[in-house]
């Protein structure tokens, strides 16, 4: 009786709570939230000292009304099979006489423009309404729709996208006032700090979850600019956009993806820091995009065996291993063989070090580059500059740097006449180079390796790295578990079957 009892006064607590709950919701309308933003009145009641020992509930609810739901649609051109040249029927007759080898071609596949919906998370950052989500979530959008927490559907356009980042700013189209959130420090992030993330897994609607941070700057070789918080709060395909928030309620990270070896969540989670966020959310309201300084160099890291052929003091800094053409470094007189040490009285640690020092110094800086040449050391004045439009595509940090595939567990690079030369390929050969191979990737595991060329992917000529990217990303929302490759190994090409190791 007792146990039955028990079970009654539960389910009332239930029930008042639930009733809580739906007048809170009812009461987040639009309407409501004129003049005041009712994350930040929530967050000091919060923030005046409840306990998270047992509950989480007071967290969530004053920050869940700035969390939002995407639904983007877009259109994509896929093949498929063009109309025969003559009926079915026919066909299987001359087949009988002429067998598989038909004296007439099948048909080409035709281009079908075919609409394609993409769901992800954001959440709003200030009054009049920009959200933050990802680049993969809002690339390419055609129509986006945005649905408040309270329910409330809002179109959105896109303000600025940074594919360097993977972040992007939409604009809500209503005036407002909508209730925000804030970036919190996200240097101040410290191993094991509790968290919680909130986003749209599959589509299911506002959905949290917590954990803790399992590691801070991770770089993950998805981009020259990574700066990841690891989290192990459940993220899911749907959670990508979303906000990781501290126990202030303050955002650390926008969640972006999560390793997988099946597609489902493993406790794995990577968040952009959001120290990096702020700036490039920043510059993407004030210009539309972000505006990166440009150096012109391949440069690689500095191992112990190059120190040691250097004879440098210490494995340290970005060994220049090729100059492009009419660059900034190119007009400085910066040479292949120079090590660069220092940028404007600051160390350089490694390649990437220098790339976000460039980048963040911008086009139009005048910098001065130490480098070590031939055991000496020397400053170099250089007026740096904006990538030129056609080499954003391919490039990482610094032009022909090769660009990180996690999924595929590679690196690639534009094929060149140096990288031509280099890998011995021949020359009716075009593609994208493999240039590194994680060894514990899915590259690996199907044997590609350096020097190896991706022709095509998902049945596609691969020209540069968007086109791997966006065969990439056309399997996901497919729901294939495979990318399909085509590669040339000298002049002998074959097909590889690649698992996508990671889903976003």
């Amino acid at each position: 009786m007792n146990g039955g009892g028990g079970t009654a006064r539960r389910l009332r607590r239930f029930a008042v709570v639930a009733g809580l709950a739906a007048a809170t919701v009812a009461a987040g309308g639009l309407g409501v939230w004129a003049g005041r933003n009712i994350v930040a009145e929530r967050l000091e009641k919060v923030r005046a000292g409840v306990s998270f020992e047992r509950s989480y509930a007071d967290l969530v609810e004053a920050v869940v009304p700035a969390v939002v739901y995407v639904e983007v649609e877009r259109k994509t051109q896929v093949a498929e099979p063009g109309e025969p040249p003559i009926p079915p029927e026919l066909r299987r007759f001359f087949r009988r006489f002429f067998g598989p080898d038909l004296p007439f071609p099948e048909p080409p596949p035709q281009p079908r423009e075919r609409r394609l919906e993409a769901v992800g998370s954001g959440f709003i950052i200030d009054e009049v309404g920009h959200v933050v989500t990802n680049a993969h979530v809002a690339r390419e959008a055609e129509r986006i729709t945005v649905t408040l927490n309270d329910g409330t559907k809002l179109g959105a356009s896109v303000v600025g996208i940074d594919e360097k980042t993977d972040l992007a700013v939409l604009k809500l189209e209503s005036d407002g006032p909508f209730p925000y959130v804030e970036f919190g420090d996200s240097d101040r992030v410290r191993v094991g700090d509790k968290i919680i993330a909130v986003g749209n897994p599959f589509g299911l609607g506002g959905t949290v979850t917590a954990g803790i941070v399992s590691a801070t700057k991770r770089e993950l070789g998805v981009g020259p600019y990574d700066d990841f918080i690891q989290i192990d709060a459940a993220i899911n395909r749907g959670n990508s956009g979303g906000p990781t928030f501290n126990l202030d309620g303050e955002v650390i990270g926008v969640n972006s993806m999560i390793f997988s070896p099946t597609g489902g969540n493993v406790g794995i989670g990577f968040a952009i820091a959001a120290n990096l966020a702020k700036e490039v959310v920043a510059e993407l309201i004030e210009k539309g995009k972000v505006e990166r300084g440009w150096l012109g160099v391949l440069i690689q890291p500095v191992d112990e065996d190059i120190q040691k052929a250097l004879g440098l003091p210490e494995a340290r800094g970005a060994l220049v291993s090729r100059v492009e053409p009419g660059s900034p470094a190119d007009r400085a007189g910066v040479r292949p063989g120079d090590v660069i040490v220092g940028l404007d009285g600051q160390p350089v640690e490694d390649p990437r070090d220098l790339a976000k020092k460039v980048a963040r110094a911008g086009p139009g800086h005048r910098a001065e580059i130490e480098v070590v040449r031939e055991g000496g050391r020397r400053v170099i004045q250089v007026e740096l500059a904006e990538m030129p439009a056609e080499m954003r595509q391919a490039a990482g940090p610094e032009t022909g740097t090769p660009r990180g595939e996690p999924e595929l567990g590679l690196r690639v690079a534009p094929l060149d006449e140096e990288l031509r030369a280099q890998f011995d390929i021949p020359d009716g050969v075009s593609g994208l180079v493999v240039v590194e191979v994680d060894a514990d990737g899915p590259a690996a595991e199907k044997g590609l390796q350096p020097g190896d060329v991706i022709a095509e992917a998902g049945g596609r000529p691969v020209k540069d790295v968007a086109d791997l990217r966006r065969a990439i990303r056309e399997a996901k929302e497919a729901g294939r578990a495979v990318l399909l490759l085509r590669v040339f190994r000298g002049d002998q090409p074959r097909f590889v079957a690649v698992p996508l190791r990671g889903s976003r």
